[in-house]
């Protein structure tokens, strides 16, 4: 499955989530079998066209709309703030989900 977030840097270790209007790069978070199989950065989410189950937001009141009508379920942060700590907090369901 794949994950999208959101983040400051394209840095794998340093990046941080961001909103999205401040998003600089795109993180796809390719996730499978309980562990993270790659991180690929986009400066665009256009650039890829494959089918994204999540995505993971800063805060649940980013404009999500868009995101749900792609088909993806949105989650956001608690406390999380760099890729390792998100995937930590996914893996455990401790990211919250946020709908309408």
């Amino acid at each position: 499955m794949f994950i999208w977030i959101p983040v400051d840097s394209n840095n794998e270790k340093t990046a941080k989530v961001s909103k999205l209007f401040d998003v600089k790069h795109w993180a796809l978070i390719a996730f499978d079998e309980g562990e993270v199989k790659s991180t690929q950065f986009f400066d665009k989410r256009e650039a890829f066209t494959e089918w994204v189950d999540f995505i993971v937001l800063e805060s649940k009141f980013d404009s999500y709309i868009e995101f749900m009508n792609e088909g993806m379920m949105v989650l956001c942060v608690r406390e999380e703030e760099t890729i390792a700590e998100i995937m930590e907090a996914y893996k455990f369901k401790e990211l919250d989900e946020v709908g309408l």
